[in-house]
């Protein structure tokens, strides 16, 4: 692993507080090898003790109401920004206020009240057969309403928080009277009834049960990185699209970080968020679970590099999570099941 020289020179006067106060307690629902990587670099750098309670998100936001003010939790970490609007809705977070986070991750990418930001990119695209699809007669994901993909579409549930977030932001970019009208079309468009995850889109592409699917990129990245025999014929199948480059771009969302509000050691909650964000920290996450910095400069995975350059939507993240029940009504309206 490099060491980073700005990323370093961050944490330098920040040694004295980790002799006084040497835990940060992380309540995580990420639950990758890579993180571990990182915790223990990060007490190697501080001297501050990583301790780590992993569940889903909803149990955790729970387990944190529960334990009220005098729990242990320092911080927060999650995927997808509608789950941590559900913390910040719960009253769980408290804002960051960290210089060092506003000038490394872009405004986007953060709550716009700083109570959590951005660790890392996921884009939500399309996977197409490569036998079945001619190249470029996809590329938007307005299409997938379209009557010319009556029959050869997959895709996961309502109940998927990928799926509600990717239709907020719809609600907000086009509105929730056109977003309705699209989200009726896909569900006329289905090939079947949504069922399983990512990898089980792509699965069913490779498989010919649909033409065309909706997954986060860093399902097929796997397939192609895991090396498996299998998994490869399959991942030769598809090619992965980033819809809408020639308008709003794609649906980006994040993993990302809250500070707890009731932090006993709120201050080195702040100095393990802010290397979680250290161009060092953004690529070991990068690498590791082929998911797209939130750093610029911060340099992705082989692989999904592989899958070339893109242009990204630039509404807030934040939006997803506020019209997340907005969007669960219109799944339930179209019977998106």
């Amino acid at each position: 692993m490099r060491n980073r020289l700005i990323p370093l020179l961050a944490l330098i006067p920040l040694f004295a507080v980790a002799a006084a106060q040497e835990v940060v307690n992380v309540y995580s629902a990420r639950h990758y090898e890579t993180d571990e990587t990182l915790y223990a670099t990060f007490t190697e750098r501080t001297g501050i003790d990583v301790r780590v309670i992993e569940g889903d998100s909803d149990e955790l936001i729970a387990r944190m109401q529960s334990e009220g003010a005098n729990g242990p939790a320092d911080v927060f970490i999650t995927v997808d920004a509608g789950r941590l609007w559900r913390a910040e809705q719960a009253g769980l977070l408290a804002p960051l206020d960290s210089s060092i986070v506003d000038a490394a991750v872009p405004a986007n990418l953060r709550h716009p009240g700083d109570l959590w930001v951005g660790l890392t990119q996921r884009v939500r695209g399309i996977v197409t057969s490569v036998d079945r699809v001619e190249e470029g007669a996809i590329t938007t994901y307005e299409q997938l309403a379209d009557p010319e993909w009556q029959g050869r579409v997959c895709i996961r549930s309502s109940g998927n928080i990928y799926n509600q977030s990717l239709l907020a932001s719809f609600i907000e970019t086009l509105g929730a009277e056109a977003t309705e009208t699209w989200a009726a079309g896909v569900v006329a468009n289905m090939a079947r009834t949504p069922q399983g995850g990512d990898t089980d889109q792509i699965r069913a592409v490779a498989a010919g049960e649909c033409d065309v699917a909706v997954v986060n990129h860093y399902y097929l990245a796997r397939l192609i990185a895991q090396g498996d025999a299998g998994d490869q014929e399959v991942a030769n199948a598809v090619r992965f699209v980033y819809p809408n480059q020639d308008g709003r771009g794609a649906h980006v969302n994040v993993s990302g970080a809250g500070l707890v509000a009731t932090a006993p050691n709120a201050e080195n909650a702040r100095i393990f968020i802010e290397y979680l964000v250290s161009a060092e920290a953004q690529e070991v996450f990068a690498s590791g679970n082929n998911e797209y910095p939130v750093v610029e400069g911060a340099v992705a995975g082989e692989v999904t590099q592989s899958f070339g350059d893109f242009v990204s939507d630039a509404v807030n993240v934040a939006v997803y999570g506020e019209n997340n029940p907005e969007a669960v009504r219109i799944f339930d309206r179209v019977g998106w099941r």
